[in-house]
C-alpha cells in the first residue's frame, strides 16, 4: 500500500509522536509498503526522500517547536502522482486537518491515532486554559467522528476515547525495535560522564516539559538519594523546563548527583539504556509511554506512576513497579529495587521478554492490517451506495 501520514511534528523535533511514526513508517518499508510523510519544516531539517516539508513557523510558548502552514501550490498534484491508497493522520491540527482534506476530496481511508490527550496540554497555549481544554476536547472528539478508523497506543486509551466517538477504534502499540538495544553499550554512560561503577544509575528519558512531571522525580530522588547515596539520577533530554528544573535540583540540594545530559543521538540514547539500573518515570498525561517500553527491550526494570497508558506498559511486580502518585509509595519502590539486586536481575530478564510483545515489526504488522481491513469497508460501502 502507499500510506501518506500527515503529521504535526517530526524529526529534527523530538518526541514520543516523532518516535513512533520513525519506527512505524521504517517497519512497514520493511514490509513492502511505501510511506510518504508530510510535515513541518524546520531551521536545520535535513531533505528526506519521502518527507514533504510545508513552510512552518515557531510557537511563541514552545519555541522548538514549529506549526506547519497547511497550504501548498504543489500538494495536489504530489497526492495524485504518487497515488496514496489510505491517508493516516497523526493530530487533529493544522495538517492532520489538511490531510483530512485530501483523504475526503479523493475518497480515500482516514486513518487518525490519538497520540496524545490533548487538554493536558492546554499549558502551551498562551491563553485561557480552562476554555482551550474544553475546546480542543470537543475539536478532537469531531475529528475523530471524521474518520474512518481511530488507532489508539494501549486499550485504556481505546475506552476512555471510544465512550465520547461513533468511529470505530482499534489499540495498536507503537512498536519498539527491539534488535537496536542488543548492540547498545553498556559502558557508554558511565564512561561518558565518569559515573563511578560503584553508583547506582536512575534514569529517565523523555522531553522535559511540565507534562512530564519531571520535579515530582526530583522531589522523590531527594528523599532517595537521603537514604541511598550511592546513586545518581540521569535525566535524558531537552524542552522548555530544564532550566526550571535544573535550579530545582539546586533547591533540593541534589544537583551534584543529578545529570542533564540534553539531547542525544539515538545510538547514545540506547547506550544511555542499557548503562543504567532502574529506569524512573512519573508523567500521568501519557497515552503509551513509548520510553517504558524502550526501557523493557533494554532490560531495565522501571518504577512509573500507574496512570493511563503508563498502566499498561510496566506489569506491576512483573517487569518493574506501578505505584500510585504518592510520593512515599513511589520512594519506598525505587529503594526496594535499588536493596534487592536478585529481584531487579529477574525483573530486568522478564522486561525483555515482555518487549518481545510490542516488537515493532508485529506492530507494523498489526496497523498494515487494520489499514487493508479499512480499505475494504470503505470499498464495500462506497460500493453499496452506488
Amino acid at each position: 500500500m502507499k500510506i501518506g501520514m500527515f503529521t504535526d511534528s517530526y524529526r529534527p523535533y523530538t518526541s514520543g509522536v516523532v518516535r513512533s511514526i520513525e519506527t512505524t513508517s521504517a517497519k512497514l518499508t520493511e514490509l513492502g509498503h511505501e510511506v510518504y510523510i508530510f510535515a513541518p519544516s524546520y531551521p536545520k531539517y535535513e531533505k528526506e526522500t519521502h518527507v514533504f516539508r510545508f513552510v512552518s513557523i515557531p510557537t511563541p510558548t514552545h519555541p522548538e517547536f514549529t506549526i506547519a502552514l497547511p497550504f501548498s501550490l504543489y500538494l495536489r498534484q504530489t497526492i495524485k502522482r504518487i497515488g496514496l491508497d489510505i491517508i493516516h493522520v497523526h493530530s487533529p491540527f493544522s495538517l492532520g486537518l489538511l490531510g483530512a482534506r485530501y483523504a475526503r476530496r479523493y475518497g480515500l481511508p482516514l486513518v487518525f491515532t490519538y497520540h496524545t490527550m490533548y487538554d493536558q496540554y492546554v499549558h502551551y497555549l498562551p491563553f485561557a486554559h480552562g476554555i482551550s481544554r474544553r475546546m480542543v476536547l470537543r475539536l478532537s472528539q469531531n475529528f475523530c467522528n471524521r474518520c474512518d478508523l481511530v488507532i489508539t497506543p494501549t486499550e485504556v486509551i481505546r475506552n476512555i476515547v471510544g465512550k465520547n466517538i461513533q468511529t470505530q477504534s482499534k489499540a495498536v502499540a507503537t512498536g519498539i525495535d527491539i534488535v537496536e538495544f542488543k548492540s547498545a553499550n553498556p559502558r557508554w554512560l558511565r564512561e561518558r560522564y565518569g559515573i563511578n561503577k560503584d553508583i547506582k544509575i536512575l534514569l529517565h528519558l523523555g522531553r522535559l516539559g511540565k507534562e512530564k512531571n519531571i520535579g515530582f522525580l526530583l522531589e522523590a530522588y531527594k528523599h532517595i538519594r537521603a537514604d541511598k547515596p550511592d546513586t545518581c539520577l540521569v535525566i535524558v533530554g531537552e524542552g522548555s523546563e530544564k532550566e526550571a528544573l535544573q535550579q530545582e535540583a539546586v533547591k533540593h540540594g541534589i544537583d551534584s548527583s543529578v545529570i542533564f545530559t540534553g539531547a542525544l543521538s539515538r545510538s547514545n540514547v540506547v547506550d544511555s539504556y542499557a548503562g543504567a539500573d532502574i529506569f524512573i518515570f512519573a508523567s500521568t498525561t501519557e497515552t503509551q509511554g513509548i520510553v517504558l517500553g524502550e526501557a523493557k527491550a533494554a532490560g531495565l526494570p522501571a518504577v512509573a506512576v500507574k496512570a493511563l497508558g503508563a498502566s499498561e506498559m510496566v506489569k506491576d511486580g512483573v517487569d518493574g513497579f506501578l505505584t500510585p502518585l504518592s510520593m512515599s509509595e513511589y520512594v519506598s519502590r525505587v529503594i526496594q529495587l535499588l536493596d534487592d539486586e536478585a529481584l531487579r536481575r529477574t525483573m530486568s530478564a522478564q522486561a525483555i521478554v515482555e518487549s518481545n510483545n510490542i516488537s515493532a515489526i508485529a506492530m507494523a504488522e498489526k496497523l498494515a492490517g487494520a489499514y487493508e481491513e479499512i480499505a475494504r469497508e470503505k470499498k464495500r460501502r462506497k460500493f453499496s451506495a452506488v
